[in-house]
């Protein structure tokens, strides 16, 4: 069995690639798959360019979910540690050995992420993972140095390492025996939230999840779909939706679910008076294509328990009582 592979996902990122992999392959120890999620433009010739680069290609796009879960399958039995990562993410000098080596002096850890920075504004935090992810009561996602879009300029004040309800999947080292005994991403899911849910299972299975500061990235975000693309407001309000019913106890369900109509309803409202009927739309839609679904994760085995969240009320400390940082709360 080696050690570690790093797996990066793509679909039509053929630009993405050719700025972001001459970094991951300057300052990588461990071997780089592109799984390509049958792209539809010029990738695949971007990545003959990289011949130690190993290519698989799969028959169709399953989305990210679908995707890394289905190429993990195949490499089960190979690999200690997975390290996944996005295309448009640019690596420091030993990145990926200082996740695989602290990963390997916390042996009850599951998964790992990295300080993960802006690329656009290196002194800032990235949207997508920041300085450690949590959820609140209601299961809305934040991050130390990201409440919602407002983003902390990076000073040091989360170099540490810290037990955090979910990794980022813009960056993770995560076991292999963790990744499939927790059954890998949801591919319902097909984008985003997808590591919000598999971090939970795998809490609820006993394993902890953590943040370092010891290692940074820096990621561009929005690859795939741009914070305006309504589908994106989609996946983003049905998925949390799901993930909420997997994981919470059903009593705690039930009280959060009747919160999240009132709440969500309340977002849709905001968008369609702010002249974004699309997104008001979507969040809808999310709603009833949600309770299409729910029925096939009522009976999932297994003890459910709540986020950990250390802000247990986001909306009420953002909007209420103007809390824009980690640290104010």
């Amino acid at each position: 069995m080696q050690k570690a592979a790093i797996v990066i996902l793509n679909y039509n990122g053929g630009e993405t690639l050719r700025k972001f992999l001459p970094s991951v392959i300057r300052y990588s120890k461990f071997p780089i798959i592109i799984a390509d999620n049958a792209s539809e433009d010029h990738s695949l010739e971007v990545l003959e360019k990289f011949p130690e680069v190993q290519v698989i290609r799969l028959d169709k796009n399953y989305g990210f979910a679908g995707g890394y879960t289905r190429v993990l399958e195949s490499f089960k039995g190979n690999y200690q540690y997975y390290i996944l990562l996005n295309s448009d993410v640019e690596v420091t000098e030993n990145w990926d050995s200082g996740l695989i080596d602290w990963l390997d002096s916390h042996p009850d850890v599951a998964a790992l992420q990295p300080k993960i920075l802006s690329y656009p504004r290196p002194d800032n935090f990235d949207h997508a993972g920041a300085g450690g992810g949590f959820l609140d009561v209601f299961g809305y996602p934040y991050c130390r140095g990201r409440f919602f879009d407002h983003i902390e300029k990076d000073e040091g004040q989360y170099d540490d390492d810290l037990m955090v309800d979910w990794t980022s999947g813009a960056c993770m080292a995560i076991r292999e025996e963790a990744f499939h005994k927790g059954k890998g991403f949801d591919g319902d899911y097909f984008a985003h939230m997808e590591e919000i849910d598999l971090c939970w299972r795998l809490r609820r299975m006993g394993y902890s999840l953590y943040y370092t500061g010891s290692v940074k990235v820096y990621h561009v975000g929005g690859a795939t779909l741009s914070p305006s693309n309504p589908q994106k407001t989609y996946l983003n309000f049905r998925n949390s939706l799901l993930t909420l019913r997997k994981n919470l106890p059903n009593l705690y369900w039930s009280a959060i679910y009747i919160s999240r109509i009132f709440l969500d309803m309340l977002a849709s409202t905001v968008f369609f008076f702010k002249n974004e009927k699309k997104h008001s739309k979507m969040i809808i839609k999310a709603h009833l294509d949600f309770l299409k679904m729910h029925k096939k994760y009522e009976k999932e085995l297994g003890p459910r328990i709540p986020p950990r969240g250390r802000v247990r009320f986001l909306l009420w400390n953002f909007y209420i009582m103007g809390k824009r940082k980690y640290t104010e709360v």
